[in-house]
């Protein structure tokens, strides 16, 4: 039993890598500055940041250690966030970012995230 729940584990992380890279290219695309930086080919482990402007920057940590979401503002926390409540977090601001229209120009606020 314990294999098996390790290897799903290990698939966990390894889809949540692969996603956090994806969400960062399209953040890029939208022209927000992003990035996700892995450790090693074997993707178990990456460090998301995304700035959305205004002094705001989110930080998404990811391994075999835990998830963790940071959201930072004029370099002070405004919230700290682990586990599913921190994934939830990541997905409210992919919804947003899936819900905003390119050409209107703007970006979204932190109100919207929290």
């Amino acid at each position: 039993m314990f294999i098996r729940l390790a290897e799903q584990h290990r698939q966990f992380v390894h889809d949540l890598v692969m996603n956090l890279q994806a969400l960062a290219v399209v953040l890029e695309n939208q022209g927000y500055l992003a990035s996700c930086y892995t450790c090693g080919s074997q993707m178990n482990s990456a460090s998301f940041m995304v700035s959305l402007g205004d002094d705001h920057l989110i930080s998404f940590l990811v391994s075999d250690y835990g998830i963790t979401w940071t959201e930072m503002r004029d370099d002070r926390e405004l919230m700290k966030l682990e586990g599913a409540e921190a994934i939830s977090q990541l997905q409210d601001l992919a919804n947003l970012i899936k819900c905003r229209n390119p050409s209107d120009g703007v970006r979204p606020a932190v109100a919207n995230l929290l």
